[in-house]
C-alpha cells in the first residue's frame, strides 16, 4: 500500500515562509517524479514544482524564485521550501508521485497566507 503523508501548512503572513514536507512509503521512491500542486475552490489543480529522481526541477512561474522543491532519495521524503509568500499563494498543497504509468496524491495541507 502507497503512503503519502504531508506535513508543514499552516498560517503565514504575507512575506513569510513555510516548508511543506511529504514522506512517502511502500514505494520504490527512486522510481518516481515527485510533485507539489496546489488547488483552490473553482479552479483547477496546479502545478507548483516537481523533482526527478535525478534532481531535475520544474516550477510554475508564479513561484519561480520564491520555492523550492528538494527530495531525499534515501529517506522517501521530499519537500517545498515557500518564502516571500503571498496571498495568491494560499491552497491546499497536494503531493504527487508520478511515473508513466502510476499516480499518487497525498491528503493535502492547507497553507494560508493573511495578515
Amino acid at each position: 500500500q502507497v503512503d503519502l503523508v504531508e506535513s508543514g501548512g499552516g498560517l503565514v503572513q504575507p512575506g513569510g515562509s513555510l516548508r511543506l514536507s511529504c514522506a512517502a512509503s511502500g514505494i520504490i521512491f527512486s522510481f518516481y517524479t515527485t510533485g507539489w500542486y496546489r488547488q483552490t475552490p473553482g479552479k483547477e489543480r496546479e502545478l507548483v514544482a516537481e523533482i526527478t529522481s535525478g534532481g531535475s526541477t520544474n516550477y510554475a512561474d508564479s513561484v519561480k524564485g520564491r520555492f523550492t522543491i528538494s527530495r531525499d532519495n534515501a529517506k522517501n521524503t521530499f519537500d517545498l521550501q515557500m518564502n516571500s509568500l503571498k496571498p495568491d499563494d494560499a491552497a491546499v498543497y497536494v503531493c504527487n508521485l508520478r511515473n508513466g504509468v502510476r499516480n499518487y496524491w497525498g491528503q493535502g495541507t492547507q497553507v494560508t497566507v493573511s495578515s
